[in-house]
């Protein structure tokens, strides 16, 4: 069988290259249409990959501007240009970009024949944090693109059950399924060694506009009511001395560490630390994080405040805390707390429910229904 993917951002590579591989491993011809824009480093691509084809793209400097739904626009334009030219049977494509599952659509109407999977990974401009200004247009238009698209999907895969929820009336006469963020196993030692006098908490991942900086700041407030905190941040990101003033003008100590890839480093660090901070805006629509996933696999409990999927998580496998009012942290850490026993469940939780095997499973039960 002869599989396109096509994706515009290298936010989404790491689902991406999953997808190759598992169509590679059935012996499919696969090619991935991509652009060849970084999205978040704002630079283009130099490096090549097998099977993959970087489109010329237009950059962009801002994350919310006319220029990049033109560049978003543009390179739809020319990957389906690409994809007339290779004629799949299974045309695979993530979403966002909303103009992305347009041009899938009108590929689909010509081809009848090509079986279409949508992959929605992110929700436009649901997940935007612009308050109600998205209940009009442009911004209806602009998500208006996207639904009157899938309905002609021969299958819709999301990346978290909320979106389902959101999307119940698109979605009501299309065969749709959950599958979650997968990772890579990693080959790591780890050796809690967690303080008895101060409270330790991580902040991993990008700190832009949609985390909540001042739900954080009350959380520490809370807790060190009771405890010390020291929040130990890995990553960048815009607000990131927002966040360091936040925190140290409530009393935490600060222990900031950049951006980091070496799994070993960050998981001497997540062994300090008795929580990960899961913490963003109530405007944002998202169902479960990357970074929710990555605490998991090092075997770190969140303190949550994102609903729908991972809140259930959270309750239903024991591995953190859904904060529902700040204040009820000063009554937790006042009891014994199980660390030992919620990290443990945070790495069984990994390998049932995020781990590649998992993802392959459910990406064969799909394939097979499409």
């Amino acid at each position: 069988m002869k599989v396109v993917i096509t994706n515009c951002f290298d936010t989404f590579e790491d689902r991406v290259d999953l997808v190759h591989e598992f169509f590679k491993e059935q012996g499919d011809e696969v090619t991935v249409i991509q652009s060849d824009f970084r999205h978040i480093k704002k630079v283009y691509r130099e490096e090549s990959k097998d099977d993959f084809i970087f489109v010329r793209s237009k950059s962009y400097y801002r994350n919310l501007s006319v220029v990049r739904l033109y560049s978003h626009y543009m390179f739809s334009s020319s990957a389906y240009k690409l994809v007339e030219d290779l004629k799949p049977d299974l045309l695979y494509t993530f979403v966002p970009p909303n103009s992305l599952a347009k041009f899938a659509f009108i590929y689909k109407q010509k081809h009848e024949n090509v079986k279409l999977i949508v992959d929605l990974i992110d929700l436009w401009p649901e997940t935007m944090p612009i308050g109600k200004v998205k209940n009009f247009p442009p911004f209806t238009l602009w998500s208006a693109m996207r639904d009157n698209s899938l309905k002609y999907a021969d299958f819709v895969i999301t990346e978290c059950d909320l979106y389902q929820t959101v999307l119940r009336d698109v979605l009501k006469d299309v065969k749709v399924e959950t599958v979650y963020l997968a990772k890579r196993e990693i080959s790591v030692v780890t050796n809690p060694q967690l303080s008895e006098d101060e409270i330790h908490l991580a902040y991993l991942g990008s700190i832009n506009n949609i985390i909540d900086i001042p739900k954080i700041k009350d959380i520490i407030k809370a807790i060190k009511e009771i405890k010390p905190v020291v929040l130990h941040i890995i990553g960048d990101g815009e607000k990131k001395q927002e966040l360091i003033n936040a925190a140290k003008s409530c009393g935490a100590s600060v222990k900031y560490y950049g951006k980091i890839y070496s799994p070993q480093e960050k998981q001497d660090i997540f062994d300090k630390c008795h929580f990960g901070l899961n913490i963003m805006k109530k405007s944002v629509c998202v169902g479960l994080t990357m970074k929710s996933v990555d605490y998991f696999q090092h075997g770190l409990p969140i303190i949550n405040n994102i609903p729908a999927d991972t809140a259930n998580i959270v309750e239903k496998y024991g591995v953190g805390i859904n904060l529902d009012n700040v204040y009820e942290l000063r009554d937790y850490f006042s009891t014994p707390i199980d660390y030992k026993g919620m990290k443990n469940k945070a790495k069984e939780l990994f390998k049932s429910m995020f781990s590649i095997p998992i993802y392959k499973e459910k990406l064969v039960k799909i394939i097979n229904n499409v």
